[in-house]
């Protein structure tokens, strides 16, 4: 009879979960697989030898919903964001970073105004310079010496015409831009109804708005524009907008 263990010691061992408790809560969460089978008791006796997978709960393999939006906005405009220096704006859990170093970025400056909010393993990540309790508003070059390369942003409850103005002088000559257009936040609070904004015309008038302010910011141009692939946590839709910083902006 071959030799048989619990099934949450064997995750520890297998370097499948950190701990007995992570490893317990795995299972109990129907997220473990013995072979094809799917097992919620953390104390089932199971073969040493046996086949023990984790099925993520999620269907993108990024700390957050959000690096969907921002993979889809590096491909849809051929953005490469290997060997650059970014700065997420609003970096939240960390799904625009978590994309943007699988895709080969040397150094991801994360700002938020949150605290906490930051995936582990990205806290973890030594290319990650973790800028918590910071508004975009006051960083700087003191606290960025670095020129920025590719600039992204996600942030709420603000216009990104008053988040912007200081991380836009940081990028480079040639430098990037992917920023994330939410109409409910860039809008008059008198059109946004209840909170979602579904009439077509307010989600162009979003858009220009926010592209006219951008085109009117010294040495940038917009080059494009594309809706997220997914609506926002809060069910509305969003866009992305591609800018460029041009090299004769001085």
């Amino acid at each position: 009879m071959k030799h048989k263990k619990r099934l949450d010691q064997l995750l520890v061992e297998r370097a499948l979960a950190n701990d007995t408790k992570q490893a317990q809560a795995l299972i109990m969460s129907g997220q473990v697989l013995v072979g094809t089978q799917k097992t919620d008791k953390p104390g089932e006796m199971v073969s040493v030898e046996a086949d023990i997978t984790i099925k993520s709960r999620r269907d993108h393999p990024y700390v957050s919903r959000g690096g969907l939006k921002i993979a889809h906005g590096l491909d849809h405009f051929a953005i490469d964001p290997a060997g650059t220096i970014a700065l997420d704006v609003g970096s939240s859990t960390g799904g625009f970073t978590d994309v943007l170093l699988r895709r080969g970025a040397t150094k991801v400056y994360a700002v938020d105004v949150g605290y906490g909010e930051l995936d582990y393993r990205l806290r973890q990540d030594p290319r990650v310079v973790v800028l918590e309790r910071t508004h975009a508003r006051d960083v700087s070059r003191e606290l960025i010496p670095d020129p920025i390369d590719i600039l992204v942003c996600d942030v709420s409850f603000i216009r990104l015409q008053n988040a912007l103005p200081r991380p836009l002088e940081l990028v480079r000559p040639s430098g990037r831009g992917l920023v994330l257009i939410k109409p409910q936040f860039q809008l008059p609070r008198e059109l946004i109804g209840e909170g979602i904004v579904t009439d077509p015309a307010l989600h162009t008038r979003a858009c220009e708005e926010a592209s006219s302010w951008f085109s009117s910011q010294k040495g940038w141009e917009v080059k494009g524009i594309t809706p997220s692939p997914i609506l926002g946590g809060d069910g509305n839709t969003e866009f992305l907008l591609y800018i460029a910083k041009v090299r004769d902006s001085a």
